[in-house]
């Protein structure tokens, strides 16, 4: 069993010698492009160093802490040979604190300082007031004191007992005051070192060459706590002119590494998402009683609230928060407040945060805040393997060069911003900024302009007055799917003037986008219920139902408008009820859905009515709600 055990220990010491023959030599790198994904970015790096001959170990450090290994992609440039790549975190190089961290330490310094002399202060006015306490009695055993010094006596103690009193309230009031610039600061510090994490990656190349010499490398990997959403700024001056829209991303980037004057690419790609094409599963039809049944979720036109970790209750700045199925999201800001403009149907919202479950919460309220646990096996998960890598350069290189040249680029007429190219691939599209960018890893969200457009619209509005009375105006676009849109959220200028936000809905297959550019309190609308057409009676087994409304629509411009008002009659499901249109005042009714449209010219400063009547039968037994 010695002899077992001696040999043993021969081998491990002959193994721990062999590996530290192999030179470890750092090489320098840099990041150069970046590939923002809606979820994630692929970080494009450059390293050049001197190698030994013989075999080396090339140490690229000072990596983002949240680099996938599986995505790691390394192309060597040199006369050797590429054995081996591996990744490890690396928990021993510590990135400095910023300068900034430093100040807001100082700050917080030079507060608490104070508050021990106020402490002190406050102190000494107790001790002042303990004494004056002390010594109210007045005069000896046998002679009280006189009325002139009982007043003066008075006097004096009311005097001092205020100064203590207001002293005291102002140096309490100062100290709360104090207690919360202290928690901001130590919030600020808490979110600046989330972002700047102590720990690095380092990715260890093993090379093998005959002879020293020069090498360089190109290196490429996926990042998590990364991506971008697409923003609009929507202007139109007025409905004569071209609708003019801003086409902005919003990025955000928690990796743990600046991105310092890089080419940043924008993608519409989810490297996170799957890409296996789902299989029906059996539809089994059984009885209602026998089926469980989600209800449908409210519709609301936006929502807010704060993100915050549910251990202790502190705000998590630069979380995601997307809405399901949709490219809409943004990242919570640096107090964890969040807000977003909803589609139509939206119900749920992906929040997810680097060391945190994600979650996803239903949309059931329009005010949502979300309380994220940390995920324990994540922040524990150290992962250190080696990939083994074949041949002259190890991995498969996707040269974002020749991509370019395999894809097909569409031109695209810029009116004004900054120059970038759109290049369409095979699945997704990119577009590319041409001047660098640098975005710090602090989670706060950085606007990037991408393209400006001038775009011929025809503009329309459009009423539904029986669910609203103001009119909303609809900006039209035709051939709209050469612009390379992506749905989200848009902020609408009409005449000048910020309206609102609205959701550019360029997930629509319609051939025309249309664009809310939000109401027009120019154009009063009222929709009224006419008793003298609503009436209610019975002839033999059944009950006759009248319902009249009208609809008044003034134009209160100095131009005329054209505009589309819709309202519907109901629609019967059940054989023994009937409904028929008695007055519909040319408006076109849709059979299957009971939607009526008219589409109506107003001149300036003058208005339309528009009667609506119609009728509905039901059995006398049964009950119908038409109000």
């Amino acid at each position: 069993m010695k002899k077992f055990s001696f040999s043993l220990i021969l081998s491990l010491f002959a193994f721990t010698a062999f590996s530290q023959e192999i030179k470890e030599t750092p090489f320098k790198s840099e990041i150069k492009e970046v590939t923002v994904f809606l979820s994630g970015a692929q970080v494009f790096e450059t390293a050049k160093g001197q190698l030994a001959a013989g075999e080396s170990l090339v140490l690229i450090k000072g990596l983002s802490p949240y680099l996938d290994e599986k995505s790691i992609q390394v192309k060597g440039l040199g006369n050797f040979t590429i054995q081996a790549v591996n990744r490890r975190m690396d928990y021993l190089t510590e990135v400095e604190v910023s300068e900034k961290v430093k100040n807001l330490e100082d700050q917080i310094k030079t507060i608490q300082s104070n508050q021990n002399r106020e402490n002190r202060r406050m102190e000494v006015l107790k001790e002042k007031n303990e004494l004056l306490n002390a010594n109210k009695k007045l005069g000896g055993a046998q002679a009280g004191p006189t009325v002139a010094e009982l007043k003066q006596a008075i006097e004096f103690y009311d005097s001092e007992l205020m100064k203590i009193k207001n002293e005291e309230l102002e140096i309490t009031e100062n100290m709360q005051k104090e207690m919360l610039e202290i928690a901001k600061l130590r919030n600020q510090i808490n979110a600046m070192r989330e972002s700047g994490n102590k720990s690095t990656s380092e990715i260890r190349i093993r090379v093998k060459t005959a002879s020293a010499g020069s090498a360089s490398f190109e290196l490429n990997y996926l990042v998590a706590n990364a991506g971008w959403y697409p923003k609009y700024d929507v202007r139109v001056k007025n409905v004569s002119s071209p609708l003019s829209l801003n086409y902005k991303a919003e990025v955000f980037q928690n990796t743990g590494v600046d991105w310092k004057n890089v080419k940043l690419r924008f993608s519409n790609g989810d490297p996170n998402q799957s890409g296996q094409i789902p299989e029906l599963d059996k539809w089994e039809l059984n009885y209602a009683r026998l089926t469980s049944y989600t209800p449908k979720a409210q519709n609301f036109t936006a929502v807010s609230g704060k993100i915050i970790d549910a251990e202790t209750g502190e705000a998590i700045p630069g979380a995601s928060i997307l809405v399901k199925g949709t490219t809409i999201g943004t990242a919570s800001d640096f107090d964890g407040n969040y807000s977003l403009t909803l589609p139509a149907n939206a119900s749920s919202l992906l929040v997810s945060f680097i060391g945190y479950t994600p979650r996803e919460v239903y949309i059931n309220s329009p005010v949502l805040n979300v309380r994220m646990n940390v995920d324990i096996m994540e922040l524990n998960e150290v992962v250190s393997v080696g990939n083994s890598l074949q041949g002259k350069v190890a991995g498969m290189d996707i040269s974002n060069k020749e991509r370019r040249l395999n894809s097909p680029q569409m031109s695209v007429e810029v009116a004004s911003g900054i120059a970038t190219s759109v290049i369409e691939n095979q699945t997704t599209v990119e577009i590319e900024v041409a001047e660098p960018y640098s975005i710090k890893s602090n989670g706060e969200k950085t606007l990037v302009d991408l393209k400006a457009y001038d775009i011929p619209a025809l503009y329309q509005y459009s009423a539904v007055p029986k669910l609203d009375n103001d009119a909303f105006l609809i900006a039209q676009v035709t051939d709209w799917s050469q612009y390379s849109l992506l749905q989200g959220e848009s902020n609408l200028y009409f005449e000048d003037g910020f309206v609102g936000k609205s959701i550019l809905d360029a997930a629509a297959l319609q051939d025309t986008l249309n664009i809310s550019m939000g109401r027009d309190r120019s154009i009063v609308i009222q929709r009224e219920k006419n008793e003298e057409y609503s009436k209610k009676r019975s002839i033999g087994n059944n009950i006759t139902e009248t319902r009249g409304y009208e609809i008044t629509v003034r134009n209160n411009k100095s131009q005329p408008i054209t505009i589309s008002v819709e309202d519907q009659i109901p629609v019967s499901v059940n054989s023994d009820i009937s409904v028929e249109t008695v007055q519909l005042s040319g408006g076109k009714l849709d059979p299957q859905t009971g939607k009526i449209t008219w589409l109506l010219t107003i001149p300036a400063g003058q208005q339309q009515v528009i009667p609506l009547q119609y009728e509905v039968k039901y059995p006398k037994k049964e009950k119908v709600i038409l109000d």
